[in-house]
């Protein structure tokens, strides 16, 4: 069972208003219903703040937090879009009725009952201002304090706001393009590794930077989209390269065109044409590279052959483990402190004549 707690509050009853929470809480839970293709994944509960008479207040939020995380689940998600709110006490979330800061849910809380919750697997997602505090309480220093089973991925550091661009936060928009597919393996699984991967790549110097923290054994698939190449052809690459490092021989039998062939060249063979139909697809995937050509085409045309490159031989290795089952961990990088852009999501402030919105405290 995959359940997943999807918050996003535009309004706010004593501080600025946001514009895209709303939306991004919608956008995510659509993504997160289903796998491409249509299969059910994530069972979603939206809760959604859009004006006075609909608001998302302190106590149920919490309410509903605490129900997720005491879920025994395979995976229990929490996303919030929103203001967030950091003091020397720590950082917290605020509700549509949060009169100050320090009346949002505590986001020291939230990491206790993640910490304790039965689900195998735990995933917080925030797109709040300074949300890279989750996981690190203040005494902590630059240590963050996760049990094990549960990844943290934040749209800033503690110190950054949260943008917001054309109505849409800017760390939603790429963390839902990332669920669509943009993150995915070549087996179509989406990690929250390759999801940080992405969204980190995608940023700018000078934006917001994104934080990740995890502490897994193997991370989990967040979503199933088509794989960029058909499974069966996948685990023909031991059929073609048994042993590391091996160089597959082509000739011109290989080639199913007629075009360019000198006289005396063998024709195509059918068996071997479908064969480089799928070593063609590994090259369009960076799996494998021509050996001493310049094209697949020279490579079969000069007899000469094709060899894997590191990412083909990974896949390799773990098709000879696990027969494909597989997923591909991408490494976090280091995250580096950017300044924040303009549409900040943190209230209202100013700047060169123009007005910001920011998910921060809304002060």
């Amino acid at each position: 069972m995959r359940i997943a707690l999807v918050v996003g509050i535009n309004h706010y009853d004593h501080g600025g208003s946001l514009h895209g929470c709303v939306n991004d809480a919608h956008s995510v839970k659509a993504v997160l219903e289903r796998h491409d293709g249509g299969a059910v994944n994530f069972d979603c509960r939206l809760l959604t703040g859009t004006g006075p008479d609909n608001k998302v207040k302190r106590g149920d939020l919490k309410d509903q937090i605490e129900q997720l995380f005491r879920t025994d689940a395979d995976i229990a998600l929490f996303y919030f879009a929103g203001h967030g709110h950091i003091e020397a006490a720590g950082g917290y979330l605020l509700a549509s009725d949060s009169s100050r800061g320090d009346e949002g849910v505590s986001l020291s809380e939230i990491l206790t009952l993640a910490n304790a919750s039965p689900a195998k697997n735990k995933v917080i997602v925030l797109d709040s201002c300074h949300s890279g505090i989750a996981g690190t309480p203040p005494e902590a220093g630059q240590l963050a304090t996760l049990s094990e089973g549960l990844t943290v991925l934040t749209a800033s550091t503690k110190d950054q706001y949260a943008t917001e661009e054309n109505g849409r936060g800017v760390f939603t928009t790429l963390f839902v393009d990332a669920l669509n597919g943009s993150a995915a393996n070549l087996t179509g699984d989406i990690t929250p590794g390759s999801v940080y991967a992405h969204i980190d790549q995608s940023l700018g110097a000078w934006e917001q930077r994104p934080v990740f923290k995890t502490n897994v054994r193997q991370f989990v698939s967040l979503r199933k989209s088509t794989p960029a190449i058909p499974i069966e052809d996948l685990r023909r690459i031991i059929e073609f390269f048994p042993t590391p490092g091996a160089i597959y021989k082509l000739d011109p039998t290989f080639e199913p065109e007629m075009k360019g062939r000198d006289e005396g060249m063998p024709p195509p063979d059918p068996e071997n044409t479908r064969k480089f139909a799928i070593l063609q697809r590994y090259n369009r995937l960076n799996l494998l590279v021509p050996d001493d050509a310049p094209h697949m085409w020279n490579a079969a045309m000069e007899s000469k052959g094709c060899r894997l490159t590191a990412l083909g031989e990974h896949y390799r290795r773990l098709v000879e483990k696990i027969g494909c089952r597989c997923h591909m961990y991408t490494a976090p990088n280091q995250a580096m402190h950017r300044v924040p852009k303009p549409l900040l999501r943190a209230g209202f402030a100013t700047g060169d004549g123009e007005r910001y919105v920011l998910r921060g405290a809304g002060q």
